[in-house]
């Protein structure tokens, strides 16, 4: 799977989205169709995350493990792969080393 490596026509909101003392931080990147993302950086530790709406969590660089709402385990994802989270759902999302970088799509 091949993530985009830029994105044009877009507005960038300035103000950042800092969560869990800055150890995840994202900006929201409004598309011109109307559409939703936010490009960010998640630091070592372990993240539980509350969705409103549904999203695909794109990594683009680093690795990290997840457990979704109702999951046993954590499963690995690295460069290339993304996930899906359910609308009004969590997910626990834990980065052992390195700097794990994302592109989360809000889905309609």
């Amino acid at each position: 799977m091949s993530h985009p490596t830029q994105f044009d026509n877009v507005t960038v909101v300035c103000k950042a989205n800092v969560y869990f003392d800055g150890k995840v931080v994202s900006h929201t990147v409004l598309m011109a169709d109307g559409s939703k993302k936010t490009v960010g950086l998640i630091y070592p530790g372990t993240y539980t995350f509350n969705t409103d709406a549904a999203e695909e969590m794109a990594i683009t660089a680093g690795q990290c493990k997840v457990k979704l709402a109702g999951q046993d385990k954590m499963t690995g994802y690295g460069e290339t792969t993304a996930f899906r989270v359910p609308a009004k759902s969590s997910f626990e999302i834990s980065v052992e080393s390195g700097i794990c970088q994302y592109i989360c799509s809000f889905v309609k």
